[in-house]
């Protein structure tokens, strides 16, 4: 992928080209600060309203078929629920259904990918996470993705297998949508499956919700805090992307996932 450099970030606001200097290692301090009390970190604005928006507009003309899913899934998105104790809470079942645009199907020519594939915003994202050095991801059509939630659609309670995500929200609905998350409802020696019980039974109990507001950026710690999208009211898509980053060079998505997700073979 080629290095970019980028112009649509509001640098005053976010100098991710100035990390060495007081206003950039601040605002590394703030989200490291942020990621270690609740697992997440919201930049508002990172994107001014006028790049959003020609993204969006954008997106129609990309001539791209995202590829549909609907499914069911425990938390764990582990499976085998038959075979699990009838109190077992990954028994449990919830919706997830959404369309995806991968990567190879985003134009060139895209802000979107500007921003993506831009040094300054791996090195801003690896000193935010802490994890150092931080590479994009190498696979062609899941390093970045755009996410389309159209009326009716949700992403479900869920733990993530990754360390970390990074989201770029694009378009908020008329109503519902929102990002909703436990902050460590789990620790790396407690599973809590009464918290997660009571969490599916609907135990508001810590529920907390990221920004909405289009052109925010999110790094997301979701491996031991559960999180949702809820459903989508109105005629309005939700409308976000997510940003792939990996520890090597050469990380590349599993051809499970490739088929789960995209709808691809291993080669396509």
């Amino acid at each position: 992928m080629p290095a970019q450099t980028i112009d649509a970030v509001d640098r005053e606001r976010y100098p991710i080209d100035d990390l060495d200097g007081p206003v950039g290692r601040a605002l590394v301090a703030r989200c490291r600060s942020e990621l270690a009390a609740v697992g997440a970190c919201d930049l508002p604005g990172f994107l001014p309203r006028q790049a959003v928006e020609q993204i969006v507009a954008e997106i129609p003309r990309w001539g791209a078929t995202p590829h549909r899913t609907e499914t069911t899934h425990n938390i764990e998105f582990s499976g085998g629920e038959a075979d699990r104790a009838d109190d077992d809470p990954l028994r449990l079942q919830v919706r997830s259904a959404k369309s995806l645009i991968a990567y190879d199907q985003i134009p060139g020519s895209s802000p979107l990918r500007a921003v993506y594939e831009s040094d300054e915003l791996t090195a801003f994202v690896g000193a935010a996470l802490g994890v150092e050095p931080l590479f994009r991801q190498s696979d062609e059509i899941g390093a970045l993705n755009v996410m389309l939630y159209d009326p009716g659609d949700e992403l479900g309670w869920h733990f993530d297998n990754a360390d970390f995500v990074v989201t770029l929200m694009l378009q908020q609905p008329a109503a519902g949508g929102a990002f909703e998350y436990v902050p460590m409802l789990r620790t790396a020696d407690d599973r809590n499956p009464r918290g997660v019980a009571a969490l599916l039974a609907g135990d508001r109990t810590g529920v907390r919700t990221m920004s909405p507001e289009p052109g925010t950026l999110a790094l997301f710690r979701g491996h031991l805090s559960p999180h949702r999208v809820t459903p989508i009211e109105g005629d309005t898509q939700r409308i976000n992307a997510v940003l792939a980053y990996a520890h090597t060079p050469d990380a590349r998505l599993t051809a499970s996932a490739r088929r789960i997700f995209f709808g691809r073979g291993e080669e396509g």
